[in-house]
């Protein structure tokens, strides 16, 4: 697990206006301004003419929403959005960080947390398992890659 404070101008930009989060999956979200919006990212795939083979709705497609609930003169008051690495992109992350103590299917999410106070902008990275395992290679090389990756994004981090 890693904690980056960001710029939130920057990282805001990154999340609402661009596409730097597109392939991610939103596993939740909940924006408070006025009235506090809570999103379940978890698809109902009954309602799909052809049913999606991905549980959860993909960032790309609701960062628009999200940024019509936070567009206006006044910053929201909080907000947190969980994504997760998309879980189709777990085998190729596993074969590119050289990970062979683990299959995809042990995975149940690579995610970036992030959470803004009114002030702070905040990202912790976290993984989940479904299965218990003592080998941390798997958070170890999921941290460093978020880490890389909001850098060459040009995602400033605060001091």
């Amino acid at each position: 697990m890693n904690l980056f404070t960001l710029s939130a101008k920057s990282c805001m930009s990154h999340l609402l206006l661009r596409d730097t989060f597109d392939q991610f999956a939103l596993i939740e979200g909940e924006i408070t301004t006025f009235c506090r919006y809570t999103i379940d990212g978890f698809l109902h795939k009954d309602f799909f003419d052809e049913k999606p083979e991905q549980d959860y709705a993909c960032w790309k497609d609701l960062r628009e929403y999200c940024l019509s609930i936070i567009r206006g003169k006044r910053t929201p008051l909080n907000f947190k959005i969980i994504l997760s690495l998309a879980p189709g992109d777990f085998k190729a992350f596993l074969l590119e960080h050289q990970i062979t103590s683990f299959s995809p299917k042990d995975i149940t999410g690579l995610y970036l947390n992030f959470h803004y106070d009114g002030s702070i902008l905040q990202c912790v990275t976290g993984i989940s398992m479904n299965t218990f395992s003592m080998d941390k290679t798997l958070e170890k090389e999921w941290d460093a890659y978020a880490e890389r990756f909001l850098s060459s994004k040009g995602i400033e981090r605060e001091a």
